[in-house]
């Protein structure tokens, strides 16, 4: 990891999940009429929080490549289908990669472990598909006690109506803000997360 523990100062994180998407599966070209405005809508705020110093982090399936690096599973989906995805939100060199073997971004990953060493207590989670690998995720953060936001125009899944379920149950059991990208005041945000990383310091 490049970045020291002190220089995350923003307690949140943004968590990129399967948007590096081979898009080669039973329904994806369902799923495949959402992607491109979705992946518009991370991208920008992608930029956005990267500007504010909030670290980004891609947690990606390795579809079956367990010996490869993450730049062979962007190649990987980039030869697939996902191209246009690849396009729009190829990691940066500064950015961070976890893959994850199943639904949830924690299982058997690093993800806790990097999470604690960027001192984050928030996470803004984007990608597809939401009622699956974004829900899934989101459920394992919120059992870890972190502040969710899941912007609703940044997750897509193969059906609108299974995604604004999941959205739903987001909202209500997890506690989740599902409020657009478009209408976040990440200022706040960020205020809100480093007050709630004193606290947990304090009483730590």
């Amino acid at each position: 990891m490049s970045k020291g523990q002190n220089e995350n100062k923003t307690s949140v994180a943004l968590l990129l999940i399967d948007v590096i998407n081979t898009m080669d599966f039973k329904d994806a070209e369902r799923l495949a009429q959402y992607t491109e405005e979705t992946a518009d809508a991370i991208a920008l705020l992608k930029r956005e929080v990267k500007a504010a110093g909030v670290p980004v982090i891609y947690v990606n399936d390795n579809y079956g490549l367990w010996q490869s690096d993450f730049k062979k599973v962007i190649n990987y989906a980039a030869c697939a289908n996902g191209q246009h995805l690849v396009d729009r939100l190829e990691p940066e060199d500064d950015d961070y990669t976890v893959v994850k073997p199943k639904h949830s971004g924690f299982f058997s990953t690093p993800l806790s472990s990097l999470l604690n060493y960027l001192n984050v207590t928030t996470l803004i989670l984007t990608g597809f598909a939401g009622n699956i690998c974004v829900l899934f995720t989101a459920n394992d953060a919120y059992m870890r006690e972190y502040d969710l936001y899941i912007p609703s125009n940044c997750c897509a899944s193969n059906l609108a109506e299974d995604n604004e379920y999941a959205l739903k149950l987001m909202k209500g059991n997890l506690k989740a803000n599902t409020d657009p990208s478009t209408e976040l005041n990440l200022t706040t945000l960020i205020e809100q997360a480093i007050q709630r990383q004193a606290v947990t310091s304090y009483d730590g």
